[in-house]
């Protein structure tokens, strides 16, 4: 099977985060019938290795791991693809169809040709899409324990970068991501008695303004979700709120966590109101390795690609959690403005973007292990 079908399949059946029971069946079916040694990792996901037909007992200890996410997103698709998602309500909206026969593609051309020294590892991760993240449940694992790890690879599509342009950026790059949730009890009545209220509909309120205080151009707090479950003369007794918040400096993000307690608490002293701070850490930030920045931008030159330079971003990855435990690169693959906002019903990519994530990929891990 090429990387184009392998890829339309995935887009056809996609699943949501930790449910990628057909999709994990599907990828060990394929890479049995290619004679690539495999085996189940993090319950859905799927740890395939390659060996090099020139590794000594010096080198066999040296790899690569080579990543991509496997996980879809709750979305109804909307592209009339013939090969449009068949499973209502989700779709693989984000690419990670894309990643997947990315890798798949790769290590079929490293399985032909093995001719390097060392180890592959080619790690189809599942549940990126929300916490715990599925990188840390395959990190505690300990799958790569034993080997010298001299670089993590992952991609990610970019609608914003045409076909045969990969963007880089040394150093930090994505953002920390936690969840933020808050319950804010007080006392609940009559909407036209407030003197017999503690009103936790306005506490909640001066709370979200407080902490909307804290955003600056790298440090993100949005509210995204606000329950009251009162009516037009009724006061609830609660509010539950929900949040995100995103940084770029480890510090930071544990004083944030610090300031938001007490905000809670100021908040709080000021209405008479009890609020429960409920913090969901998440993915630490992605940060590159700049000699593989580099490998990358040079091999990508070499292959007649077009290269831009990145800025931060803060979104989240959990490929953050391989940039802590080893050298790491994650590029973003050109696939064309056409293929519209991503996390989005039209969500569209471009297949020619495939054989050229493909050729990177192997190039890199070639030069890396040769």
């Amino acid at each position: 099977m090429n990387a184009i079908d392998f890829r339309r399949h995935l887009h056809r059946h996609p699943e949501l985060s930790f449910e990628e029971h057909e999709t994990a069946r599907f990828i060990r079916e394929k890479l049995t019938l290619a004679g690539i040694e495999h085996r189940a990792i993090a319950t859905t996901g799927t740890l395939a290795v390659i060996r090099g037909t020139k590794t000594t007992p010096a080198t066999e200890r040296r790899a690569v791991i080579l990543r991509a996410d496997i996980d879809a997103l709750p979305i109804e698709e909307q592209t009339a693809l013939a090969y449009a998602s068949c499973n209502r309500g989700v779709m693989h909206a984000c690419g990670h169809d894309m990643h997947a026969a990315t890798l798949y593609g790769a290590l079929l051309k490293l399985h032909e040709n093995p001719d390097f020294a060392g180890t592959v590892f080619g790690l189809f991760q599942p549940g990126e899409e929300c916490n715990p993240g599925g990188a840390s449940l395959v990190l505690k694992e300990h799958p790569f324990d034993g080997y010298d790890i001299v670089a993590c690879i992952g991609e990610h599509v970019e609608w914003q970068l045409e076909v045969g342009t990969i963007g880089l950026k040394a150093g930090q790059y994505m953002a920390s991501s936690d969840e933020l949730r808050f319950t804010v009890t007080g006392r609940g009545g009559h909407g036209a008695m407030r003197p017999l209220v503690k009103d936790p509909v306005e506490a909640a309120a001066s709370l979200i303004t407080s902490l909307l205080k804290l955003n600056r151009p790298e440090e993100v707090l949005s509210i995204g979700k606000v329950e009251a479950a009162g009516a037009t003369n009724v006061i609830p007794d609660e509010v539950y709120l929900e949040g995100t918040l995103r940084t770029f400096d480890e510090l930071r993000r544990e004083a944030l966590h610090s300031e938001i307690a007490r905000l809670c608490a100021a908040n709080d002293a000021q209405h008479g109101t009890t609020t429960r701070f409920d913090l969901s850490h998440g993915y630490p930030s992605v940060v590159n390795d700049s000699a593989l920045v580099a490998l990358a931008e040079k091999t990508a030159l070499r292959q007649g690609l077009q290269v831009e330079p990145l800025t931060l971003r803060t979104t989240a990855e959990d490929f953050g959690f391989y940039t802590q435990c080893y050298p790491s690169l994650f590029f973003r693959l050109g696939v064309g403005k056409a293929a519209g906002r991503s996390h989005t019903p039209h969500f569209n990519p471009d297949e020619q973007a495939l054989p050229i994530g493909i050729r990177l990929m192997h190039a890199l891990a070639i030069t890396l292990l040769q």
